[in-house]
């Protein structure tokens, strides 16, 4: 065993050589591994999107208060000597106190008008993160209240009145205390009398009262910490106040309106409650506001104060002033200081705040935004001066932060070049901090593992996409960071993306288009919601212009027809919009393009457009959309045959009036989506039976009325079912086609009255319907269509796939319902005269039929067409083409238990009575709202999940990629040492190494290749045994209904992830994953392989034979055909006339020599070659059998024989090539199983008479064997099925006294 060193080789390099490579199972298709098959057909769960400012807020008003008193220090303060003094950048000694005070007060607006620009001052992009976010919303500037030494009553009137004239908008109170003693710890901050004699005291809750909230405070004085402690206790005392006025009635704040809280107020201190102002004379005496309005001129003051600063030769406090440029333009230097300042700080508190606080203080409002990120740097520069800013709500520390160092690096830069730029005129050089930036973010994307930190840089990208130079890198890394799945979208809005990629739809530029179309899939495939805003700013016309793109990559059109998907899906204004940008005309332009996932969203995009909207539906009907979207029912790929369905279903339903021209074209799509009835994939059935229910919502009259034919005939006839019946083939008429298999949603057998039309009911309905007409459906008058796709529905209600039955007997059911409610009030109104007929286009839904309240009847109830009639023998009447409908109400209704006992499921149809109303709207949801497959939800989570990522089975370091290489190492050793054993020549094999009683009696028996693990089906389950360990690992039931069987079943992928088919004399296949190793059994597809299966008490059932090279499916039995399904497409590819007028009884094919060998019930084997055409195909014949062909078996090789057997017990060797047999052997007679082993030149036989004969190739006996080994050493039972081991020489044998054993060549061999 060297399994641990082969696990150390890849499958090509570096292995042992006497293990020479085996690429065989690397290059094996894998069958039913698509997302289809592994994954909930449903979409993802929607992310609750907190990135919309649900209440964005302005500040419409500004007081400026400032007690300054020009010239008269306060009593409390010791000032230094010399002291700072410029408030606002200006020296109030400079001039008299009265004029500086004026001019400081006028510089102030100014400094804060800086952060509040004109709507047309920005340039085409914005300048800053929230001035793009204002733009789009055309913010007016807020209006400016100087109030300049005040008194209490003016400050009182200021606030009064800014606050009424604000209403539910942010004011802001700027408070400069400089020329005023301290705040109190009582909470008062002061202000002077009239004659400026006294300073007087004003409560901050006052002050609170007058300003109301939402407001924002700022304080620059000493001791500003007191202020916000004081602000919060009077906020809570407020508070008490109201809970207690809530209880008591009489108290006065009783009958006042409730003032807002106080709780939304935001305050910024200057400095702790026990700090004073720095005094440093270098310094503003107003640091703290030169900070929050002037950042960038104190940020280079400060930079040239530290010491660090000497580094950079030349520069002085004088140079300083003289920067050229504008602030607000991002070409000057200091433009781009201002606007790398920007991106910065908010990268800061991005990376620092809690999310929800982040939106509340940056994105909500544009000038708290701003004061806030400019708090930062006051944070930074005030504690190198020992003073501590205070916020409300409070930030975590942010002076520290990293990316500070890149600031300074800016700056230093920057300030470098500052000399010869304003000596000799040098051009400016760009920072490199973006590009800088950008990389490092590449980094995080390049170099990153999946669960990490989200990455620093995000803020800055977004700061980027402003910059032409940029944008292009900035919107690829943007794309790939979206890329990394709905987290990153949800990150990526919560910075604020979404006004930039939304403003750069107006960009003209070709280049961008790909990478926008990505970042917008992507965007909406997380958040539909955005639809709104891409039609309001004409957004949609953008992806218009890309989808009419022929030049354009299928890829980017294929995102941009998901995004117009979008935009269209319940959205009425949107569908307007496409509708007049001409989207049908483009999507029908793109459904025959070769790319795939296009076909399929243009699909999904069509039957959204014209969902519930009938403009866009009549544009449909005049550019053919229906007819165009034909070709697309039988594309290769399910998915879009799929989307086709999806398209055309929403195209009958849509609830508008009906003229005889729609009701034709309305006819027209249900036959053409009739023929997909036995299609393949269970996806596209339950899509079919989804757009089948909208066309009986439409026609819901005619329905009812044939709903109520087939039930009044019901009385009439009755239907002997296989299952009960005990005669010969004579109890089966060629009416008695059965198509069908379980419609069970738990794999039990479910008893349970909820429906109306029980299980049992359709299915016998149905297989006295021939389904052999649907082919020649399309000339039938169109009065009967309602009649044909009522039995495509009793067909699909039938289905083998437990979704699509339940989906299909909810219609029907419904429709079944109102039937019977109406024929009962019909009854009382006419006295029992029944409606006959409907006409063959309605006007409106359910015009004929008048309704009664009341429960549902019940099978028993005194319903006279519910009664359970004596069964009397079919009556043949008409044409003997379409044997007599036989629909029955009788019996009990076994099925789902998913549906409660409750009888709001059904309602009473239009005209119910008032409160009968609920129940209506109940049933309306049951048969439409309900009816949803998740086909297009879940099609859309392919956007948002990554794409560029490298799927898991390819990447070489996955888990999934290890096991696969594991398996495949297994796989080669087995078949080389199986080789070896073989090679030497079996002698005898009778060493019994397993034996256990199965739960059922053996009928088909099957190894799997690799896993020491076989199947044994019984009648109508599977039970799993693990051969080595000699345990029972699993047992399920397959799901068929009772009158069927397993006749067949094969391990597909048997290479890799083992799925298991099994085959039912109904002509149903299913295919189940998860068993033998303690999970529940899961299906993974069922559909029917054979729809004409003829039952017989003892035919040949189905038989199967499986290619794994191909991925191609042979399947034939009680039918006189062999049907080939590609499993790729889920589609039948190809149906060989057998050419004979009995069963096929097993079948074989070699996929090297595309030749097929069928053994058949009238001894015949015939040989056929697929490549050719169904006349030609038969290329030999072989009739030299007597009896039932028990088995054909063509070896897989180039030169290879067909060795068949017959009942009777002759073996004979045919060469394809030559028309008589090569060689003869006689075995035992009254065979009852066989079975060839592909490897070691074996055969088994098995008979009646309890033994089974091992014979080799010359047709010598090796063993014989009679007994069980064991205490009691009883006799083999009747031998029922028996199988080799595709590689060892092992023998599987089940008997009809419930015994499976298996039989091995001796020890010493193995």
């Amino acid at each position: 065993m060297k399994m641990d060193a082969e696990l150390l080789h890849s499958p090509v390099v570096g292995l042992p050589e006497e293990e020479e490579v085996d690429m065989t199972d690397w290059n094996l298709p894998l069958a039913f591994m698509k997302k289809r098959h592994t994954e909930k057909i449903e979409g993802s769960k929607a992310l609750a999107q907190s990135w919309r400012m649900k209440d964005r807020m302005k500040t419409v008003s500004v007081a400026l208060v400032l007690c300054l008193n020009v010239g008269v220090d306060p009593p409390d303060v010791v000032k230094t000597s010399p002291c700072a003094r410029l408030e606002c950048w200006i020296d109030p000694l400079s001039m008299s106190p009265q004029k500086a005070l004026e001019t400081i007060g006028t510089n102030l607006q100014k400094q804060y008008e800086n952060w509040q620009p004109r709507p047309m001052e920005s340039s085409s992009l914005g300048n800053s993160i929230n001035e793009l976010q204002t733009t789009c919303s055309c913010e007016s500037p807020a209006r400016y209240k100087q109030s300049l030494d005040p008194t209490v009553d003016e400050v009182k009137k200021l606030c009064t009145s800014l606050r009424r004239n604000a209403k539910e908008e942010r004011v802001l109170f700027h408070y400069n205390g400089h020329g005023v003693p301290r705040p109190t710890v009582n909470g008062e901050i002061w202000v002077f009398n009239k004659n400026y004699t006294q300073y007087i005291p004003l409560s901050i809750y006052d002050l609170q009262t007058w300003m109301g909230s939402p407001s924002i405070f700022v304080y620059d004085c000493s001791n500003a910490g007191i202020i916000v402690k004081s602000f919060k206790q009077f906020a809570l005392q407020r508070e008490q106040e109201l809970e207690v006025a809530a209880i008591n009635p009489n108290h006065p704040l009783a009958q006042m309106p409730l003032p807002p809280s106080m709780k939304n107020c935001i305050q910024l201190a200057a400095c702790e409650a026990n700090e004073l102002l720095p005094m440093n004379p270098d310094l503003p005496a107003d640091l703290f506001t030169s900070c929050l309005t002037t950042p960038i001129k104190i940020a280079l003051r400060w930079f040239c104060m530290q010491k660090s600063a000497k580094l950079v030769p030349g520069v002085t406090l004088d140079l300083i002033e003289k920067i050229p440029g504008r602030l607000n333009d991002r070409r000057t230097p200091l433009g781009e200081l201002n606007w790398i300042f920007t991106a910065i700080t908010d990268t800061i508190a991005w990376n620092v705040l809690p999310r929800d606080l982040f939106q509340k203080l940056f994105r909500q409002d544009l000038l708290v935004a701003s004061l806030f990120r400019n708090f930062l740097l006051a944070e930074r520069i005030m504690r190198s001066y020992n003073c501590t800013p205070v916020s409300s709500p409070r930030l975590p520390p942010t002076y520290m932060h990293a990316m500070w160092q890149a600031w300074d690096l800016a700056v230093d830069i920057c300030l470098s070049q500052l000399p010869t730029i304003i000596e000799e005129g040098t051009a400016f050089r760009h920072s490199p901090f973006f590009a800088e930036q950008l990389t490092a973010f590449q980094v995080w994307l390049t170099m990153g593992v999946e669960n990490r930190n989200p990455p620093e840089q995000l803020p800055i990208v977004l700061q980027v996409l402003l910059s032409q130079v940029h944008r292009l890198r900035a919107l690829d890394l943007l794309g790939r960071f979206l890329d990394l799945g709905p987290w990153a979208v949800s990150l990526a809005l919560s910075v604020g993306i979404f006004p930039y990629v939304l403003k750069l739809l107006q960009s003209s530029a070709r280049e961008l288009r790909p990478l926008l179309v990505f970042i917008w899939a992507k965007i909406l495939a997380v958040d539909s919601s955005c639809q709104a805003d891409l039609v309001k700013d004409n957004g949609h016309k953008y992806f218009l212009s890309v989808l009419a793109d022929s030049y354009m990559p299928a890829e980017h059109r294929t995102m941009a027809v998901f995004i117009l998907a979008v935009i269209v899906n319940n959205y009425n204004t949107g569908q307007e919009a496409c509708l007049q940008g001409n989207l049908i005309a483009i999507c029908l332009e793109q459904l025959i393009d070769p790319h795939p996932l296009l076909r399929q969203w243009v699909a999904i995009c069509l039957g959204r457009i014209w969902q519930n909207f009938d403009s866009a539906r009549w544009c449909g009907v005049r550019d053919s959309a229906h007819e165009k979207l034909y070709s697309l029912l039988s594309d290769p790929i399910p998915e879009v045959r799929c989307a086709a369905v999806f398209a055309l279903g929403t195209f009958v339903g849509n609830s508008a009036e009906r003229t005889d021209h729609s009701t034709t074209i309305d006819h027209n799509v249900a036959m053409m989506l009739a023929q997909l009835i036995n299609d393949g994939s269970p996806i596209v059935r339950k899509e079919l039976v989804i757009a089948l229910s909208h066309l009986v919502e439409q026609y819901e009259s005619n329905f009812c009325t044939v709903a109520l034919q087939f039930m009044e005939e019901e009385k009439n006839y009755a239907v002997p079912s296989p299952a009960n019946s005990t005669g010969g083939p004579a109890a089966f008429s060629p009416g008695n086609l059965s198509t069908s298999s379980s419609a069970s949603s738990t794999l039990g057998s479910p008893d349970n009255d909820e429906y109306l039309l029980s299980f049992e009911t359709i299915d016998k309905m149905r297989r006295v319907s021939s389904y052999s007409s649907l082919n020649s459906l399309i000339g039938v008058s169109f009065n009967s269509v309602y009649t044909q796709i009522w039995r495509v529905l009793l067909h699909l209600a039938a289905d083998p796939f437990p979704d699509v039955s339940d989906l299909a007997m909810r219609v029907l059911n419904s429709i079944a319902y109102k039937a019977t409610m109406n024929a009962r009030t019909q009854r009382i109104l006419d006295s029992g005269s029944l409606t006959q007929s409907a006409p063959a286009s309605p006007t409106s839904k359910g015009t004929l039929i008048h309704q009664a309240g009341g429960s549902p009847p019940m099978p028993g109830a005194s319903s006279s067409s519910l009664t359970n009639e004596v069964p009397k023998p079919p009556v043949r009447e008409g044409p003997p083409s379409r044997p007599p409908y036989t629909p029955t109400l009788g019996g009990q209704a076994p099925h789902s238990q998913q549906f409660p006992r409750t009888r709001k499921m059904f309602d009473k149809g239009p005209d119910q009575t008032a409160e009968d109303g609920d129940e209506a709207a109940a049933h309306r949801s049951f048969i439409s709202v309900s009816l949803q497959t998740g086909l297009c939800d879940w099609s859309a989570k392919y956007f948002a999940q990554p794409v560029m990522k490298i799927p898991e089975e390819h990447d070489l370091e996955s888990q999934v990629r290890k096991e696969r290489e594991w398996r495949f190492l297994r796989n080669a050793r087995i078949r080389r040492q199986s080789q070896r054993i073989t090679q030497r020549g079996v002698t005898r094999l009778d060493d019994q190494i397993f034996i256990n009683r199965n739960p059922g009696v053996p009928s088909v028996v099957k190894f799997h290749p690799f896993n020491p693990c076989i199947a044994v089906a019984d009648k109508d389950s599977i039970c799993f045994w693990d051969w080595e360990k000699g345990e029972r690992l699993d047992y399920f039931y397959n799901g068929n209904p009772r009158y069927t069987r397993i006749t067949a079943m094969e391990y597909l992928n048997g290479h890799d992830c083992s799925l298991l088919l099994t085959a039912t004399d109904d002509g149903a296949l299913r295919i189940w994953k998860n068993f033998a190793d303690q999970r529940n059994p899961e299906m993974v597809t069922a559909w029917q392989g054979l729809s004409d299966m003829l039952p017989t008490t003892r035919g040949a059932g189905m038989v199967v034979d499986w290619e794994q090279e191909t991925g191609l499916l042979m399947t034939s039995g009680d039918v006189r055909v062999i049907r080939i399904w590609d499993t790729e497409r889920e589609m039948k590819v190809q149906d060989i006339p057998t050419g004979a007028d009995s069963c096929v009884t097993s079948l074989s094919c070699d996929p090297q020599r595309s030749l097929v060998a069928a053994g058949l019930g009238d001894g015949s084997v015939r040989v056929y070659d697929r490549r050719m055409g169904p006349n030609e195909c038969r290329v030999m014949t072989y009739r030299e059998h007597g009896a039932w062909v028990v088995k054909a078996h063509l070896q897989k090789e180039p030169e290879g024989h067909i060795i068949s057997v017959s009942v009777n017990g002759d073996v004979r060797f045919f060469d394809p090539r030559t028309p008589e047999s090569i060689n003869i052997l006689q075995t035992v007679k009254g065979l009852t199983a066989l079975d060839i082993h592909p490897q070691a030149n074996l055969f088994a036989c098995g008979s009646m008479n309890q033994f089974i004969a091992v014979y080799n190739s010359n047709g010598d006996v090796i063993s014989n064997i009679k007994y069980y080994d064991g205490f009691m050493g009883q006799r083999i039972g009747a031998i029922s099925c028996l199988a080799f081991h595709p590689y060892w020489p092992h023998l599987a044998v089940g008997s009809n006294d419930y015994y499976m054993s298996i039989y091995s060549a001796e020890k010493r061999l193995r």
